[in-house]
């Protein structure tokens, strides 16, 4: 794809009109990417557990009246069946999941049904269903097994997890490859592929043990920052730039679907990479107050210290490359809680946001 292409009528001219499901839809990056495909003329239907809070970012913008949702657990099998059936997508982006390392600390068991059993159901419902083209299965880049390497992870890298959340993904990665040679890749008219991103920022997460929830809560509250692990790095990147990435990928396997098939990674230049710490201080920064304190916990779950991805596959044959760097990220997502916190709308501000990324 030529990024002097304008993005919004690449996208356009692939989704408008389109049927798309969406599992996950209520999840932080789900709610953004059903509401850019609903500026983009699709058809969306969100199939997910309910959201739980008012502040979700679903709730916030009033997700329900813009698309199709459908209250259900990818667990529940019958239910997501008859909901394939009923739906007739010609794209299907799965992103539910049980999205938290030390959660999963808690609830390995629920962690693994959900990211492992659940995405066999959605793999089931894809093979059943004769109506969808193009699938997108969303894991993570903590599927790698971590050896704390100062260089990005590739495609082909060896897989693993320390914590049970990363576990969950590589196992869910390896189902996905059985499916893919066993049955996606005889199909045809039919691409699939498996997106990795590191981590994600944005307006309207508020999921616990996140470092941008948790300042910003913390803010809010005028308290002040407190850090487990000040030191750790990670490849920071606004939530707007791993679904762009995501939406190429579903627009590649619709035109050439055995080409753009497999795994891709989706992640921000190295020059986006920054300490806990270092991003703690921007968003107090960007917010115009409050302070950052260290509260390092005796005895935590072990958490990765160093991963980011190596990106050259997307960049080269996707011509993807991401748009905003560290500084631009961190200032939009703290410019979108601060308008939020201030009484803005942020069905608005989150739609001028997409707008200003296909732009930039």
């Amino acid at each position: 794809m030529d990024q002097m292409v304008s993005m919004a009528e690449v996208f356009r001219n692939a989704f408008n009109g389109k049927r798309v499901l969406v599992t996950g839809d209520t999840g932080f990056k789900g709610s953004w990417l059903c509401l850019w495909l609903h500026q983009l003329g699709a058809r969306v239907l969100g199939y997910a557990l309910p959201p739980e809070g008012p502040e979700d970012h679903f709730n916030l913008l009033g997700l329900d009246k813009l698309i199709e949702h459908v209250d259900g657990n990818i667990l529940d099998k019958e239910a997501l069946d008859a909901v394939f059936e009923r739906f007739q997508p010609e794209v299907v982006f799965h992103l539910a999941a049980q999205p938290l390392v030390r959660y999963s600390y808690d609830e390995p068991k629920l962690t693994f049904d959900t990211n492992v059993a659940g995405s066999v159901n959605v793999l089931e419902a894809v093979r059943a269903s004769s109506s969808v083209r193009a699938l997108v299965y969303v894991t993570s880049d903590k599927a790698y097994k971590n050896n704390e390497w100062i260089w990005g992870y590739r495609e082909n890298d060896e897989l693993g997890g320390h914590d049970p959340y990363s576990a969950s993904k590589a196992a869910a990665e390896l189902v996905f490859s059985s499916y893919q040679d066993s049955f996606f890749r005889k199909r045809q008219g039919f691409g699939a592929a498996t997106v990795r991103a590191g981590n994600v920022i944005g307006g309207g997460d508020w999921a616990l043990d996140r470092i941008v929830p948790d300042s910003i809560r913390a803010l809010r509250q005028d308290q002040p920052i407190h850090l487990r692990n000040p030191n750790s790095t990670r490849p920071w990147q606004h939530v707007l730039e791993p679904l762009s990435g995501y939406l190429i990928t579903a627009a590649r396997l619709l035109e050439e679907p055995q080409r753009y098939a497999g795994a891709w990674n989706f992640g921000p230049d190295s020059e986006s990479i920054r300490t806990v710490g270092e991003l703690a201080t921007m968003i107090v920064k960007g917010w115009g107050a409050g302070e950052v304190t260290i509260a390092q916990q005796a005895n935590a779950p072990h958490e990765a210290t160093l991963l980011h991805l190596n990106c050259d596959k997307a960049h080269q044959l996707m011509r993807w490359r991401p748009k905003w760097n560290a500084d631009r990220a961190v200032a939009e997502t703290v410019s979108w809680y601060r308008q939020v916190h201030q009484g803005g709308n942020a069905l608005s501000i989150s739609t001028q946001q997409i707008l200003t990324y296909m732009e930039s």
